[in-house]
């Protein structure tokens, strides 16, 4: 490894789940001092809290999953709703916020957030997880051109079809009915694997600059067809 991380100070929240744990096992690859999290955090104190305990830090990926709660747009409980947003949206300002202080007290700083792909295209019974999602990204997005400025790089993974433990595990990702389904959806003809996600995280979190506010898809085509 090239140690491209050398002297940085990173927090990785949720390091235990989602894309959490390929990313923070590249970043120490690379040299990184990885401060993993592991904590759920929920609502807008939740998140302030995890950044306030760790203090600054030079890289913040900002990593929350909940499983979706399948259901039509008239069937949705108002308990599932709220549950994401206060799982993945409202942790995430708190999260932002507090750290993006640390950040421009200290003249910059990167903010990676870890989202999905799902309101880029929309799927069909999974309504509250793309407004979820979606809000995740529409913050995320106005974050990165205000902090540009300050020197923080803000930007996000907005990914589908990669193989973790909370929306793609093992038994799902070998079931022969599902890849089909996939394979007739994602041009890649392939899941990714959690090792695409850290890589273009820490190109993200060490060469990108001049891209505030990019939220890119990595999803293997699935965004660009219909």
């Amino acid at each position: 490894m090239s140690g491209r991380l050398e002297g940085k100070r990173i927090l990785v929240t949720q390091a235990d789940r989602f894309m959490g744990p390929a990313i923070a096992r590249r970043f120490r690859d690379e040299g990184g001092e990885v401060i993993g999290d592991t904590t759920a955090p929920r609502g807008i104190d939740g998140g302030r809290s995890v950044a306030e305990r760790h203090g600054g830090v030079d890289v913040l990926v900002a990593n929350l999953a909940l499983p979706p709660h399948p259901a039509l747009v008239d069937e949705t409980r108002d308990a599932d709703w709220h549950a994401l947003f206060d799982a993945l949206v409202h942790p995430l300002m708190g999260l932002v916020g507090t750290v993006a202080r640390y950040m421009k007290a200290s003249g910059g700083g990167r903010i990676i957030g870890m989202t999905s792909a799902a309101p880029l295209r929309g799927i069909p019974k999974n309504s509250a997880y793309c407004a979820a999602r979606g809000a995740q990204i529409a913050y995320l997005r106005a974050a990165g051109l205000e902090l540009a400025r300050n020197g923080v790089l803000v930007c996000a993974i907005a990914q589908n079809y990669v193989a973790n433990d909370t929306y793609y595990p093992p038994g799902l990702t070998e079931d022969d009915s599902f890849l089909e389904r996939m394979r007739a959806v994602v041009p890649a003809g392939r899941i990714g694997e959690p090792e695409e996600t850290a890589s273009l995280a820490l190109f993200l979190a060490s060469e990108a600059g001049f891209i505030p506010g990019q939220i890119i898809p990595l999803a293997g085509g699935w965004t660009t067809t219909l």
